[in-house]
């Protein structure tokens, strides 16, 4: 195990890994500092760069572009009032009250410095939970590995935005029905492929997912004309100060990691959900909650914590069961088919190497970002208002070239574009769009799981204590969906 650890930090070090890590790094920035754009449509894009890598390679240019998305995207949201991305909204209310102030640095400083504590702390705890996780995943047979795929989808479905829960378990099913496109495993008879041996495979999921979030977003883009305001503003001052005040609030950013990890092991609560309910444990546990909403400084050291710790409490369930806690996740589970591994016991055994340079990927993609951010946040702050016209035309490139490149086939352009029109409608309409990636993505995992349970089985498998515990947790997940307060309610 050690030696594995030890190997994981070299791997990341070392040719290509490293420089790759570096450019995904270049990405990230460009993607959080944009209002806009967003941590999973960027992997999107990403994942047919990796078709040609090693799982190291590719993880580490992956992971290295979306580990400091949440970092540069409060740059946005303090200087602003933009969120880079939607995690970052929570840093508003006293980061951008403080730019307000002419505390503009201070507040980056103590965010930079709070999502590195952060990101390391969520690491650090994957890496403890991996010992545990080993035996864990080796005791679930079939039947829990299918309620797990319904429970991720459930989840997902239930704390979706956009919509009503019965919204999300809809999106959900049609994803469901998606994956199930295709020649059936079992008997090789053909399903809703219309004739057309492009389906014969099943829908191609990079086309689908490049389609499903890439396109909405380049359309929103071009109805807005600007990428952030135009205020121009002075020079960025205080950041030390920043610093000394996270290193005084250590107790507070403390405890918001460790509830980011938490959040993000649940799957479907994403970053939102960890940043807003992280801002209303400060505004709970502060001595003066007047302060909160003026420019209180616990008020950007939690939210800017808990959203970076939770991306190591999300790759828990990802790695250990298949199951993506979120979006992204989902995206990156993507990546994992891409480079022929299968999350689970696997991860822990065989490629431990790699789940172990996956760890370090973020522990220093994050303090190299950090300290790029501290140094460059002049610069990286009037990227913030390119306008979007020189933005879509490189964007929609992105775009057209990963899918193609998926296959070489033209056919993967009309599934993109497809996808792109459905996706844009349901942005529109108000659906929520990740329940439809986890259902195909999961698609596969429920069906072969389904089949092996009521092969070896037959109905008896509904019996188990893990189905039924896991049927617990579904119906919570779904009640909880159904009736969960709105944690920006809350944190005012």
């Amino acid at each position: 195990m050690i030696q594995a650890f030890v190997g994981g930090l070299a791997h990341v070090l070392s040719w290509p890994a490293f420089p790759l890590m570096l450019l995904g790094m270049s990405i990230g920035f460009l993607v959080g500092i944009l209002p806009g754009l967003g941590g999973s449509t960027a992997l999107a894009l990403l994942i047919p760069f990796v078709y040609t890598m090693d799982p190291v390679t590719a993880f580490a240019f992956l992971l290295g572009m979306h580990s400091v998305v949440n970092t540069t995207g409060d740059v946005t949201s303090i200087l602003f009032g933009v969120p880079g991305e939607p995690s970052a909204a929570a840093v508003i209310a006293d980061g951008h009250a403080l730019t307000k102030l002419g505390q503009a640095g201070r507040a980056l400083g103590a965010a930079l410095l709070s999502s590195s504590i952060g990101a390391v702390c969520g690491a650090l705890i994957l890496l403890l939970a991996i010992p545990v996780l080993v035996p864990a995943s080796l005791a679930i047979g079939s039947p829990e590995f299918l309620m797990l795929a319904l429970l991720g989808i459930s989840f997902i479905a239930a704390l979706s935005t956009g919509g009503s829960l019965m919204r999300g378990l809809i999106v959900g099913g049609v994803g469901l029905l998606v994956s199930a496109v295709g020649s059936d495993p079992y008997t090789a008879t053909h399903r809703y492929v219309f004739d057309q041996p492009y389906l014969w495979r099943g829908v191609p999921l990079v086309p689908l997912v490049v389609g499903l979030f890439g396109i909405p977003e380049l359309l929103e883009m071009a109805v807005k004309r600007n990428a952030g305001p135009a205020a121009a503003f002075g020079p960025v001052g205080g950041i030390w100060d920043g610093v000394r005040d996270t290193l005084r609030y250590w107790h507070l950013s403390l405890r918001t990691c460790i509830l980011g990890v938490v959040i993000g092991i649940i799957p479907g609560m994403g970053g939102q959900v960890a940043s807003w309910l992280s801002y209303a444990h400060a505004v709970q546990t502060s001595r003066d909650r007047s302060r909160f909403g003026k420019g209180a400084i616990e008020g950007v050291i939690a939210p800017a914590g808990a959203t970076h710790s939770k991306e190591g409490g999300e790759l828990i369930p990802t790695i250990a069961f298949g199951v993506p806690a979120s979006a992204s996740m989902a995206i990156l589970l993507g990546a994992f088919l891409v480079l022929g591994l299968k999350p689970g016991p696997d991860m822990l055994t065989t490629h431990i190497d790699v789940t172990f340079s996956m760890i370090w990927t973020i522990i220093v993609a994050n303090l190299i970002a950090v300290g790029v951010c501290l140094f460059l946040l002049q610069p990286l702050a009037k990227l913030a208002q390119l306008r979007n016209s020189l933005l879509i035309p490189f964007i929609l490139f992105l775009v057209y070239l990963g899918a193609y490149t998926a296959s070489n086939s033209l056919a993967d352009l009309i599934t993109m574009l497809c996808f792109g029109v459905f996706g844009s409608l349901m942005m529109l309409f108000n659906w929520p769009r990740p329940p439809l990636v986890l259902g195909v993505v999961l698609g596969d995992i429920f069906e072969r799981n389904l089949f092996i349970s009521t092969t070896r089985y037959g109905l008896d498998w509904l019996a188990r204590p893990g189905v039924i515990a896991f049927m617990i947790l579904i119906a919570l997940g779904l009640v909880y969906g159904a009736r969960r307060p709105n944690p920006r309610v809350q944190a005012a």
